[in-house]
């Protein structure tokens, strides 16, 4: 049995539930009838991600699809790592003459942040990509001795 010292780790529960259900919101949202979401301009897809424990080290899994390598950033913040991949498309001279009634590829963008149940060493991390999914290895940090310091009884 584990002990978690973090007093707000139900509450980040609550929130990571929330998003999710707000990201399932939007994905049911009728663009024809009610338009865009004014929560952004351009289209923003939800980014499916898996997180794994083995045992020395996690492994988090991102779906990435229609993204290069290039497009995507990853990036560690104190215990939550941020995944975000996002690229504008570039029109050609033959699409800017006003072929199009309607296009709705013009910009895509894809964020996920997910707080990590234990600590990690940062400078150990490794990522590939490939086919569309982004694979991160965050190595277990060894655990240190608590922050602070030893106080003498007089």
């Amino acid at each position: 049995m584990t002990t978690d010292d973090n007093p707000f780790r139900n509450l980040e529960q609550q929130f990571e539930r929330m998003q999710r259900q707000f990201e399932d919101a939007l994905e049911l949202w009728d663009v024809d009838q009610f338009g865009m979401p004014a929560t952004d301009a351009g289209a923003t897809t939800t980014l499916g991600i898996d997180l794994a424990d083995h045992g020395e080290e996690f492994v988090l899994t991102a779906d990435v699809p229609g993204f290069d390598k290039e497009d995507v950033e990853l990036r560690l913040s104190d215990d939550t790592i941020h995944v975000t991949a996002e690229r504008a498309q570039e029109l050609t001279e033959a699409e800017d003459d006003g072929f199009y009634l309607r296009s709705e590829r013009e910009r895509q963008s894809m964020s996920r942040s997910v707080r990590l149940p234990e600590p990690v060493d940062a400078d150990a991390i490794a990522a590939t990509y490939r086919n569309g999914v982004v694979t991160v290895t965050l190595p277990k940090r060894e655990p240190s001795e608590p922050a602070g310091r030893s106080i003498d009884i007089e």
